[in-house]
This record gives structure tokens, C-alpha cells and sequence, in this order.
């Protein structure tokens, strides 16, 4: 028996570490921050792909540290938050914040060491995320808006990390990101409405699940799709898109707004959440194809 609690409880230890810095999503994140800084980059250097994976990780490791301990009063009371490591009572909040603020520390530091401008980038990501978004949650709507710009940061990240520069091909990903937020946590606050309602959380644009709702998930989608394939025109510098990869590009496209139209069809949970998992497919094939079109073409 005592010889397999040690077990258990470094076992505990390694899952709450993963939760607190919700390893899954801050790994979502990191793969942007490369994709942006391959797409940006002449020559790749491998030091600097590491120091932005273990920067990038830092920072929104940090930055959903902290969220965690702003929110546990309230994640005590949804379904799908409750078991997580604070309002659980499995760490304690000075415990969390530790770890917050040593992963703010050396992330600021790791991404300085590329260039002071990735550095400042992360910083705002963090400070707006934390501070702004957040609290932001329980009182409006926009509070998605928000969020939406420290949630786009990352994808041009990477490219101010490759050129130390900021100019319209960073631009492009920042908005291209930017705009896939939308239609992308619109339905997971659809189908995770009552959940979210138990917390005081409101994500949708409408405050409902309506037909108003489902319109500007269309909205969104579609110029998801523009910004998309922008860079096949030929107008936004270094960042070029290939006709050929534009097309696949505009079909993956089509398939997340299949899922849009059919959310304003049928209004369901479940088309949400199918709408939900195509977005998520669509971001990481279609940020796949840009740098496949960039080193192949």
C-alpha cells in the first residue's frame, strides 16, 4: 500500500500541473506560434523554435494559471470546471499563483532572448487575457471580442519571432485568427450554454441560442474564409499562398461553414459541437497547408 501512494500522488501531482496550465489548449497555442514563425522565417534556426515553443508555452500556461484563480468561485459551480486542481481543493491559490507568476517570469525572459518585440507581444497577450478578458467574462458578451485579440496574438507571434519585424504578413494572421475565434467559442458557449449559465458566464452575442446567434457564426465564418485566402491575391507581402493551395484552402473553408449553416438549421447542441470540432480541424489543416505551400511550392 505505501508503496504505490508516492505513485498516486506524483501522478496527481503531474495531472493538476497539466490542468492548471491547460497543457492540451497552451500546446494548441504553441503550434500556431510555430506555424507563424515558419511561414515568417528564410531560414529556420532551431534554437529559436524551441525558445518560442517553451516561451509560447509559458505564457498561456500562465495566463490560464491565473485565470483559474480569478475564476474558482466560480468554476466550483459548472460541470465541466469543478474538478479542476483550485476549486477542487486539490492547490491552493498561493500554490497556483506561483506558478502563474514563475511561468510569466520565464516567459518574458525566453521571449525576449529572441527579440525584445516577441517579448512585449507575449506581454500583452498575457495582461489582456488576465486582466481584461476574464473579468470581462460575467458581464458582457464582448467580453469574446476581447479575448479574441490575446487569443489571435500567438500566429503572428511566430512571425515577429522569425523577422523581428511587425508589418501586414503578421497583420494577415492576426486577423485571420482573430475572426476564426469567433464562430469557434460561439459554439462551444452554444453547447455548453447551461453549463456556462450555472458560472454567470454569457459568450454568446446575443446572450440566447438563437437565430441571431447562428447568424453572426455565419457572418464570421465567412470572413474567416476571406482573410483566409487573401495571400493567394498577392497583396500581403512575404505571406503568398499558392492558386493551387488557395483552393484548398477555400474548400476546408466551405466545410466549416457547412457546419455554421447547419447550426442555423437545426439549432442544436450537437450541431454546436459539430461545428465546434470542424473549426478546430479547419485552423490546424489550414495553418498545415500554408507552410507545406511555402517549402514545397
Amino acid at each position: 500500500m505505501s508503496s504505490t501512494q508516492p505513485s498516486v500522488k506524483t501522478h496527481s501531482i503531474i495531472s493538476d500541473f497539466k490542468e492548471i496550465t491547460k497543457m492540451r489548449l497552451s500546446i494548441s497555442v504553441v503550434f500556431s506560434s510555430l506555424t507563424g514563425y515558419l511561414l515568417g522565417v528564410d531560414t529556420v534556426d532551431l534554437t529559436t523554435l524551441v525558445l518560442l515553443a517553451f516561451g509560447g508555452y509559458f505564457m498561456v500556461g500562465a495566463s490560464n494559471a491565473y485565470n483559474q484563480i480569478i475564476e474558482k468561485d466560480l468554476d466550483i459551480l459548472m460541470d465541466r470546471t469543478k474538478d479542476r486542481p483550485v476549486p477542487a481543493g486539490r492547490m491552493s491559490v498561493n500554490t497556483a499563483f506561483i506558478i502563474a507568476t514563475v511561468f510569466t517570469i520565464l516567459g518574458l525572459i525566453v521571449l525576449y532572448t529572441i527579440n525584445p518585440k516577441t517579448s512585449m507581444f507575449g506581454a500583452i497577450s498575457i495582461f489582456i487575457y488576465t486582466c481584461v478578458y476574464t473579468p470581462l467574462k460575467t458581464k458582457t458578451p464582448l467580453s469574446v471580442f476581447v479575448g479574441a485579440i490575446p487569443g489571435a496574438i500567438p500566429f503572428m507571434l511566430g512571425w515577429v519571432a522569425a523577422t523581428n519585424s511587425f508589418g501586414i504578413e503578421p497583420g494577415v494572421l492576426f486577423m485571420w485568427q482573430f475572426f476564426w475565434q469567433f464562430p469557434h467559442f460561439w459554439a462551444i458557449g452554444w453547447f455548453l450554454f447551461d453549463d456556462y449559465k450555472k458560472g454567470g458566464f454569457f459568450m454568446l452575442p446575443t446572450g440566447k441560442r438563437d437565430k441571431g446567434t447562428a447568424v453572426q457564426i455565419i457572418i464570421y465564418t465567412v470572413w474567416t474564409i476571406i482573410i483566409s485566402v487573401i495571400p493567394a491575391i498577392g497583396i500581403t507581402g512575404k505571406l503568398f499562398l499558392s492558386p493551387i493551395a488557395a483552393v484548398i484552402v477555400f474548400l476546408f473553408g466551405l466545410v466549416m461553414l457547412y457546419y455554421a449553416i447547419l447550426l442555423f438549421k437545426k439549432m442544436t447542441a450537437i450541431a454546436a459541437k459539430q461545428l465546434m470540432l470542424a473549426s478546430v480541424s479547419y485552423i490546424t489543416l489550414i495553418q498545415i497547408i500554408y507552410v507545406l505551400d511555402k517549402f514545397l511550392r
